[in-house]
């Protein structure tokens, strides 16, 4: 079965709001070598055989992204 993996982020030019909380918190907690935290979410897609690259970009764009403040990427495995 074909799988896809999505992942899913802020462009950087975005404020990530939650990010910076992360790091805050990361902080205080006396993790201090962390400089910058990027959060996002990762979608896993169990595909039908043929399903193309082209296919899965168009629901990204559609449905699961917002190409407005997001980007993504896809990575294919079997």
């Amino acid at each position: 079965m074909l799988k896809a993996r999505v992942t899913i982020q802020l462009k950087p030019t975005v404020l990530d709001a939650q990010g910076a909380v992360v790091r805050n918190a990361l902080h205080s907690l006396g993790f201090h070598s962390v400089e910058n935290v990027h959060m996002g979410k990762c979608i896993e897609l169990d595909l039908a055989e043929g399903t193309s690259a082209d296919e899965v970009d168009a629901m990204c764009r559609k449905l699961l992204a917002n190409p407005v403040i997001e980007q993504f990427q896809v990575q294919f495995s079997e």
